[in-house]
């Protein structure tokens, strides 16, 4: 190859000098084919009579290859089927969604709460006096007449309305949030939970509402009574408007919170976290610490009122132990 490279661009001279052009090309393309003749190829084995490879080729040509049958176009479409998105959808559960699925979920949910709060809210709007004038200060004028509410701020009243009107909207629409939630919930449930539960907003909310009445006309007046009647005559208690609204609808949601005690006593015993045996056994235990839980949060030194505070509880707990106790019988009985 190099040969002839070297020799092509002096050709035209040659020529010119001896006249023998054809000459020197077969003399030239002579050395190329001895040159390239001379250069060692790979080679290929030799096929035997039958038409295949001797033995030392194919045994070392298996070690290295794995024999490998090209499916015809009409085979591999056999072999490797495509599925439909129809087939894909049946192949699914029942209620399952995807990432995108569960956010649309969320949005769709907390769009319809939303709406439901405005709609709830704008109708306790139409009460708000009623609201402020006897729900939320009623309590205080039957408490004591030392207390005056006072306002501290220019937009003090405007603030107030808007928290008690809304405060009271969510209490009311308060069963609709929790149905919101559980039918986010649910599609992941199976049927006998589903159907297990079916009471459960009705449960939930029974409780929510029984710790507010219990907040509201228990609680809330042996507070303001003790309040009222602390401490020394020289000082007048006049109390920020602010400050009492906090203290009001933290009383109520800390009562509504706490009277949940049985529904969550029923979750953590439906996954299994709880036993009514771990109950009963810690159940002195429950009952001193819920003791002073009460003398904590109540502000009255009186045992009676203590008592008053610490003995709902104390039901609450053991109504949460035959709770469990319910729960566990349907999940043996499942299991079996």
């Amino acid at each position: 190859m190099f040969w002839g490279q070297l020799c092509l661009p002096k050709w035209s001279a040659l020529k010119n000098i001896s006249g023998e052009y054809p000459v020197i090309f077969i003399i030239t393309n002579t050395i190329m084919s001895q040159e390239n003749e001379s250069t060692p190829s790979p080679q290929i084995p030799e096929e035997g009579p039958q038409g295949g490879t001797d033995d030392a080729a194919s045994t070392q040509h298996s070690k290295y290859m794995t024999p490998y049958a090209p499916l015809e176009k009409g085979a591999e479409d056999e072999a490797i089927p495509e599925k439909s998105d129809d087939a894909q959808r049946e192949a699914e559960p029942e209620g399952a969604l995807n990432f995108m699925g569960h956010l649309e979920e969320i949005r769709s949910r907390l769009i319809q709460t939303t709406i439901a709060l405005l709609v709830v809210t704008s109708l306790c709007a139409a009460y708000a006096d009623f609201l402020v004038n006897e729900i939320l200060i009623g309590p205080l004028k039957r408490s004591s007449e030392g207390l005056v509410l006072q306002n501290l701020v220019p937009y003090g009243q405007v603030s107030l309305y808007f928290q008690v009107v809304f405060f009271a909207g969510f209490i009311i629409s308060f069963p609709f949030v929790a149905w919101q939630i559980w039918q986010f919930v649910a599609p992941g449930l199976h049927e006998h939970e589903r159907k297990a539960s079916r009471f459960s907003i009705l449960f939930i909310s029974l409780c929510f509402f029984a710790g507010i009445a219990f907040g509201y006309f228990v609680f809330l007046p042996i507070s303001l009574q003790f309040f009222a009647g602390f401490g020394t005559t020289l000082i007048k208690n006049n109390i920020s408007v602010q400050d009492y609204v906090s203290f009001f609808i933290g009383t109520l949601l800390t009562a509504g919170l706490v009277f949940e005690l049985p529904f969550i006593s029923y979750i953590l015993s439906k996954i299994g976290l709880l036993t009514p045996a771990f109950m009963r056994f810690y159940r002195k235990h429950a009952i001193v610490f819920l003791l002073i839980v009460a003398a904590v949060v109540t502000p009255s030194t009186d045992l009676v009122t203590q008592l008053i505070i610490g003995l709902p509880m104390i039901l609450l707990y053991e109504l949460s132990i035959l709770i469990s106790a319910h729960v566990n019988r349907n999940n043996a009985a499942l299991r079996s």
